[in-house]
């Protein structure tokens, strides 16, 4: 169908009254094509001015990771402190990932270590992170002599030739884990162990007298700390290790030869601790 030379109806055309290319872009009215007007899929990227895409024409949420390329995003992408624990996988923090700052470069405690100050630990090596306070570090290293005690006596009188219980009654020095009794005169250290026994016998005035001194534990078995011939003046000390059980208790004995001695004040005592093992 032709219209040259005459004025056309107002019948519509059709794609058949055209010419091939008869429809340029300037018969186009601006804006005159619609998102209507056009099939789907058919504007492909080669059809996109480059950097013509900006954040008004993207949907929220429209970019998902299947659109990101494998390591493209990185670091300065990320909004400072937006990174939280929910964003790390499990075990993905290593001893590689941390500055060497993270120790030298932390502030000194600036005091002693008591027993609340928390150390952190590898439970069992076996990857699980655990807290502990350092008193169980000190008892795991044994680094106290504990339990441990020093008592002492006014006076008592030693019968000569007899087995006599010295009756420490007054106490110099205890921590709270030893359980020393002033009344049965036991130590029983509740904690099993190499024990440190040491003792010093003054006698109340100055003859001399030769006497034995020995630990009884659990009031049958006796260990010397010195033997009769080894002494026969005024004063003498000794100490001996000795081990014992938790439950284990010891006293301290004295045999005096010849007469009865005096014995006391504060230059008479004994005492035991823990050896660290």
């Amino acid at each position: 169908m032709s219209y040259i030379g005459r004025t056309p109806t107002n019948a519509a055309l059709t794609a058949s009254d055209l010419a091939d290319g008869i429809v340029t872009t300037a018969k186009i009215d601006a804006d005159a094509v619609t998102d209507a007007k056009i099939a789907d899929d058919v504007v492909g990227t080669e059809h996109l001015t480059a950097n013509e895409v900006d954040t008004a024409a993207l949907g929220a949420d429209a970019v998902t990771g299947a659109q990101l390329a494998d390591n493209a995003v990185n670091s300065e992408h990320y909004t400072d402190g937006s990174i939280d624990t929910a964003h790390l996988a499990d075990g993905q923090v290593t001893t590689a990932k941390l500055a060497t700052a993270v120790f030298t470069g932390a502030t000194d405690i600036g005091a002693a270590i008591v027993d609340a100050d928390l150390f952190l630990m590898d439970d069992g090596a076996g990857g699980t992170i655990r807290k502990t306070t350092a008193s169980r570090i000190k008892t795991y290293a044994g680094s106290a002599n504990t339990p441990a005690f020093s008592a002492t006596i006014n006076s008592q009188t030693l019968s000569a030739n007899t087995a006599t219980l010295i009756q420490f009654d007054t106490m110099i020095l205890t921590e709270p884990s030893s359980t020393y009794n002033t009344s049965t005169y036991k130590f029983t250290p509740g904690v099993a162990g190499t024990y440190l026994v040491s003792a010093t016998i003054a006698g109340t005035s100055g003859s001399s007298h030769a006497f034995a001194v020995y630990i009884r534990k659990n009031g049958s078995t006796n260990y010397y700390i010195w033997e009769p011939t080894t002494f026969a003046g005024y004063s003498q000390s000794g100490s001996r290790a000795i081990t014992l059980d938790d439950n284990d208790y010891i006293q301290l004995y004295a045999n005096v030869g010849m007469s009865n001695k005096n014995i006391g004040n504060i230059n008479t005592q004994w005492s035991a601790f823990k050896i660290i093992e």
